[in-house]
């Protein structure tokens, strides 16, 4: 099992000093987003319910002359959803990784980087990120959150040859831990578990 232990090269790093540029979406309203038709876009409710670590492809889209601004996302960067209706799924982040720019809607915040994308996401999934999040402003049952509350989070960063190594094994845990669809809440909780606990013992 790979392990920080054996890298004398980790450095822990704020999201401010990892980005080389953070910025906000624009106003997309879910009454302009169409299922399959348009330029293809992303609102910050789709990054909850979705639950992925990353995606190469958004299923709605939306007609771009209906925006007077655009914002958009492109292959590797990470996209933070700073609305919430709990401060469990605060900052929920996931990584864009397919070829077409997207529109990125105005509940999320897009940081541009130069490190592995899916390293970072897996980083910003452990329980120690998650503990860091839980600090976004409560507003009329909604928690909100933004560029400067992401600046603060810290995270470990490796080289990136052991940060593609970490990716390699966490893709095969994440992939088995939602091979199962359909079966026993237990089996299906179990694998789930094996997942987290793998991916914490890597990245804490």
């Amino acid at each position: 099992m790979l392990s920080f232990k054996q890298d004398n090269k980790i450095e822990w790093l704020t999201l401010g000093e990892i980005a080389i540029e953070l910025y906000r979406g624009i106003g997309i309203k879910k009454d302009e987003v169409i299922e399959g038709v348009g330029h293809p876009c992303v609102r910050y409710g789709w990054i909850h319910t979705s639950n992925l670590i990353y995606f190469d492809k958004c299923p709605f889209g939306v007609d771009e002359n209906l925006l007077k601004t655009k914002k958009y996302a492109e292959k590797g960067d990470i996209l933070f959803a700073i609305i919430s209706e709990n401060t469990k799924d605060i900052e929920k982040a996931c990584t864009y990784i397919g070829e077409e720019k997207i529109l990125v809607g105005d509940g999320i915040v897009v940081m541009k980087h130069k490190q592995n994308p899916k390293y970072l996401t897996y980083a910003l999934s452990t329980t120690d990120a998650q503990k860091q999040k839980k600090h976004g402003k409560i507003k009329l049952r909604v928690v909100n959150s933004g560029a400067p509350n992401i600046k603060r989070l810290i995270i470990p960063i490796p080289s990136l040859k052991k940060q593609q190594e970490i990716v390699n094994l966490l893709d095969k845990f994440w992939e088995l831990s939602n091979s199962i669809k359909e079966g026993l809440p237990s089996e299906i909780f179990l694998r789930k578990q094996q997942y987290e606990y793998y991916r914490d013992k890597l990245l804490i």
